[in-house]
């Protein structure tokens, strides 16, 4: 989405730091309407150039906004404004005088105020019930987005943070040695160390995976700190009170899987294998009889699939479907 005001074709603002000055004075203005918000956002996402050209503009402007409460850049100011009143002959009697100024105003800016933080670039995602989503994040990390996840992240000139909300996520990180990269999920944080590396958080569980490199997953801080470091291959797990477990294998089979849109299960519960279905489709598979979940499952089906699950429970298990209205299909034993 984009606006007339900021029409590349225009030749107005031709530059980053032009369009970048554009775009904050328009935020800025009262008159600012929310397409308009959108249309920033968007080019934010078209290069990381612009957020940094928007960065910079932002810092510019807030230094500029502290000069008129300084006493000696106002005192230098107005010398700069008195000189050329009293030699409007020479224009090189009052040069000095304004550079002076400018240097002073330079010096100022370099040691009065420090460089102020970097205001963090937040963006907000979310995948619906049976959607999966690849987003590049400004860094230039990939992102790969589950069913029903919801993830914000917050960059800024100091760290990069992601907060899981829900759902699961597959992160490949882009290196910045500058800025850590950390994702936040329920009571755990895993800090990246150049890696590949699952985060899940579904039903107050948390479950860290990693493919390639190194993480660090730690829950609370200071002295109660508890962290641990995973290899590749290893996973762990985080329940709702903040308890760290100990480190299991992954199954990497099913991790490479999942991003792909396929869902591998060796030897799983049925009742879990259904929830775990049943995420990616409105068509819920239920059990008539609660004492199936017990029955044990391996097989690789497409996520959201819910068809072929049935086909292949009713041959392989000999269960029965029978369909309950448009959504809803429920299993039980065979008729005898």
């Amino acid at each position: 989405m984009s606006t007339g005001m900021f029409d590349h074709d225009t030749g107005r603002h031709d530059t980053g730091v032009s369009q970048a000055e554009a775009w904050l004075a328009r935020l800025m203005s009262p008159e600012c309407e929310p397409h308009e918000r959108a249309a920033f956002e968007d080019w934010l996402a078209q290069s990381p150039d612009n957020i940094s050209a928007y960065l910079e503009a932002e810092r510019t402007h807030a230094l500029a906004a502290g000069l008129g409460s300084d006493d000696l850049l106002r005192a230098a100011a107005q010398a700069a404004r008195r000189k050329p009143a009293q030699a409007r002959g020479n224009w090189k009697s009052w040069l000095p005088a304004a550079a002076a100024a400018a240097l002073v105003i330079a010096v100022a800016t370099a040691t009065l105020w420090p460089r102020p933080a970097e205001k963090a670039v937040v963006q907000q995602f979310v995948t619906a019930q049976g959607e999966q989503r690849q987003i590049t994040l400004f860094d230039g990390t990939v992102l790969r987005l589950d069913t029903g996840s919801e993830i914000t992240t917050r960059f800024d000139g100091r760290q990069r943070l992601v907060e899981l909300e829900r759902g699961r996520a597959q992160f490949v990180v882009a290196a910045d040695p500058d800025r850590p990269f950390l994702v936040k999920a329920g009571p755990g944080t895993v800090r990246d160390i150049g890696t590949t590396f699952q985060v899940s958080r579904i039903d107050g569980q948390v479950n860290v995976g990693l493919l390639e490199g190194r993480v660090d997953v730690s829950v609370g801080s200071g002295a109660d700190v508890r962290r641990s470091e995973l290899a590749p291959g290893e996973q762990i797990s985080i329940d709702g009170n903040g308890a760290i477990g100990s480190k299991q294998p992954l199954d990497l089979a099913a991790a490479h899987a999942w991003p792909q849109g396929d869902l591998v299960f060796r030897q799983r519960r049925l009742d879990e294998l259904l929830v775990e279905m049943n995420r990616y489709s409105q068509v819920q598979l239920r059990l008539g009889d609660p004492a199936l979940g017990s029955l044990q499952v391996s097989g690789v089906f497409h996520a959201g699939d819910q068809e072929a699950l049935v086909a292949a429970l009713e041959r392989g298990w000999s269960l029965r479907a029978q369909r309950e209205g448009a959504e809803e299909i429920v299993l039980s034993r065979p008729a005898q």
